[in-house]
Order: structure tokens, then C-alpha cells, then sequence
């Protein structure tokens, strides 16, 4: 029966998610039926981390989960490599990449010498349940996202540089009349990025545009966003998401308990929260590679960066890229929490597409990401 679950289950189209999403989610189930709540033998946890040791990574389709009653194709699709009947059938066995080459998943076990499982009551559920595909996207989103906040801050510094920009807003004392923590500490790593410029200061301009001076501001804001995304997959990686769940201090004989752990509204809220602020840090950015493309703002420096233009367009098109960058992350930035569609004939009749929201953060990420890059390219410029 529960061979058949996960047969029936893996039912995710689309391209194969990356190697180190596939990683994470491994990682992710692993640690939650570690916990001892989901009824499963060690030799499931076991196997799971024996594949991660050996590089053995299952394909599984990036689209076909809600992540309401946890990413149940992308999980199933998992499960199949790590999972066997008594036929075997290798067709049965879903893919994996093992050593750069894909192969069916029971060649690839088989190549790293690992032992597929034949399934027992409620380890099919357990490895099938939870919203550890959305997570996993959501986790590394994060880490990248943390990144990106850090170069934002070099970009403007070195933007102000490249513009003679006042120090003034970032001065200490107007930060501490903030009671934003994630503004006073962009602002802080502002001041120590510029402390020594022989540049900063040395235009007559009183203040400088909105993108330049009310940069702690809005890099504040999206790092304050990013925190709260970091507590709440934290919390979502670190917990047990199956259902149902087993505790052995009830003291009636049925142990279990139903319920809805597997549900990835946090998730989906926290990413859509995520993706929004992280389209912001790509919306700021293309207004100050904006600014130090445009000789009427720029300082007196050359249109487009680039002394006697001609058949050179300078950066021209980088800043068309950013600008479709950031046009593209407006569409992504649309809330998927609010999107429910029942399913399951109405048994599951609100969804959180935790799924769609992490992976659409996540791409946000990438974009933002270029365009802060072509910001980094236009300051050194």
C-alpha cells in the first residue's frame, strides 16, 4: 500500500529542480523524521543521508505541489528512488544524477551501493508529507537573499562615490532616531564603507535623490523582511510536518493524532513577504544605474559611461537588462498565498502554493541579484 502511494503521488511535470534544492530537501526530510514523531525505522533516515553522502540526488519535477498537504508530487518523486516493492520494476523506480550522469533511480542506488527500502505502515506518508520542497527552495532563497542585501550596500557606496553623494543621510544620529533595526544596521555598514572616500561630500548638491539618500531605508526594510523569513523556515525545517504524527505519551491505545502540520502557509506567506522585499532592493537599484548612466545626472560624467559613445553604447543595454529584470520581478512579486484552489474533491479546500511562492522568491532573488551586478559594473565604471 504504501509503494502504491508513492507510485500514485509522483505526478510533477516540468523541468528537474537544481541539484542543491534536491540536496536541501533531502536534508530537510531527514532532520524531521529524525525528530520521532512520524513512525518510520531509522534505516529510512539512514538511507537518506547515505544518499546525500554518495551524491545520489532523484530527479524531481519542479511544478505539480500546492504545498498544502505538504509537496506531495515532489516528494513522491523522491521516495521512488529511495523505495522499492518485492518486483522491482526499474521503470518504477523514478531518476536520479548520480557522478554528473542521469539513470534510472534504481541503477543509481545500485552504483552507490545503497539498499532500497521496501516500505511498512506509514512510511510512505512520512516521506511524502510535508511542505520540505517549498522549504528547501525557501532556505537556500534566504541564504541568497542575505547576500544580496550585503551588495546592494557596497553598490550604493560605490555609486555615492561615483556621484560626489552627501554622507549626511546615513549619519548615526538620524538612524537612531529610527526604530528600524534593519535600517541602522544598512546604514551603519554604509558609514563604514565610506568612512575614508576622498569622493563623498565634494558636491555642492545639499541632498542627493530619494534612491541614493533613502537607501537604509528600503535595503533596512528588505533586510527586517528577510529576518522574519529566516526565523520562520527555520522554525519550518527544524519541526515534524507529516500527519498524522505519533506520540507516545497519549495513554489510550491509538497514538496518533491528525492534523495539518504538513500545511505550508508560513512558508508561502514568509516567501511572498521575501519576494517583495527583494524586488524592492532591484527596483532602487536600477533607479541609481539609471542615475549614473544619465549625463544630466550623473555628475558630469559621460552618457552612458562611456567616452566618445559613437558605435560604443556603453551600458546602454546593461541598464535595458536591468530594467527588464526588474519589470519581470513586479509580475513574480504577485502574492501566491492568496491564490487557494481547492483539490483533492474538496478535502483539501484551501491550499497555500508554498511551492510557487518559494520558487518564484527564489527566481526573484536570481533577477535582483544581475541587477545589482550591473549596478557593481556601472559604480566601478
Amino acid at each position: 500500500m504504501m509503494r502504491n502511494l508513492i507510485l500514485s503521488h509522483s505526478a510533477g511535470v516540468g523541468e528537474p529542480l537544481a541539484g542543491e534544492i534536491v540536496r536541501a530537501t533531502m536534508a530537510i526530510r531527514a532532520n524531521a523524521l529524525a525528530k520521532g514523531f512520524s513512525g518510520v525505522r531509522p534505516v529510512v533516515i539512514e538511507t537518506l543521508i547515505e544518499m546525500l553522502n554518495r551524491g545520489v540526488h532523484p530527479i524531481i519535477p519542479a511544478k505539480g505541489s500546492v504545498g498544502a498537504s505538504g509537496d506531495l508530487a515532489p516528494l513522491s518523486h523522491l521516495a521512488l528512488v529511495l523505495t522499492r516493492d518485492e518486483n522491482d520494476r526499474d521503470e518504477e523506480s523514478g531518476e536520479a544524477i548520480f557522478r554528473g550522469e542521469r539513470m534510472s533511480g534504481k541503477r543509481a542506488m545500485e552504483r552507490a551501493r545503497i539498499a532500497r527500502i521496501i516500505l511498512q505502515a506509514k512510511e510512505g506518508l512520512a516521506l511524502n508529507n510535508g511542505a520540505t520542497v517549498s522549504a528547501a527552495i525557501a532556505a537556500l532563497a534566504i541564504h541568497d537573499a542575505e547576500n544580496l542585501a550585503a551588495h546592494s550596500e557596497i553598490a550604493l557606496a560605490m555609486g555615492l562615490e561615483a556621484l560626489r553623494g552627501r554622507s549626511a543621510a546615513f549619519d548615526d544620529r538620524l538612524q537612531r532616531a529610527s526604530n528600524h533595526a534593519g535600517q541602522r544596521e544598512a546604514a551603519r555598514k554604509i558609514r563604514e564603507l565610506i568612512r575614508e572616500s576622498k569622493l563623498i561630500d565634494t558636491s555642492e548638491r545639499v541632498q542627493d535623490a530619494y534612491s541614493f539618500r533613502c537607501a537604509p531605508q528600503v535595503i533596512g526594510a528588505a533586510r527586517d523582511a528577510v529576518a522574519y523569513a529566516r526565523k520562520i523556515v527555520e522554525e519550518e525545517i527544524n519541526a515534524a510536518t507529516d500527519n498524522p504524527l505519533i506520540f507516545l505519551d497519549i495513554a489510550e491505545e491509538n497514538k496518533t493524532r491528525s492534523g495539518g502540520n504538513f500545511h505550508g502557509e508560513a512558508i508561502a506567506l514568509a516567501m511572498d513577504f521575501l519576494g517583495i522585499a527583494v524586488a524592492e532592493l532591484a527596483n532602487i537599484s536600477e533607479r541609481r544605474i539609471f542615475r549614473l548612466t544619465s549625463a544630466h545626472l550623473n555628475d558630469g560624467l559621460p552618457m552612458m559611461l562611456i567616452e566618445n559613445g559613437g558605435a560604443n553604447s556603453g551600458l546602454m543595454m546593461a541598464h535595458v537588462t536591468a530594467t527588464a529584470l526588474v519589470s519581470e520581478n513586479k509580475t513574480l512579486a504577485h502574492p501566491d498565498s492568496v491564490d487557494s484552489i481547492p483539490t483533492s474533491a474538496d478535502q483539501e479546500d484551501h491550499v497555500a502554493m508554498a511551492t510557487n511562492a518559494a520558487r518564484h522568491a527564489r527566481e526573484i532573488v536570481w533577477n535582483a541579484t544581475r541587477v545589482v551586478a550591473i549596478e557593481l559594473i556601472a559604480a566601478a565604471q
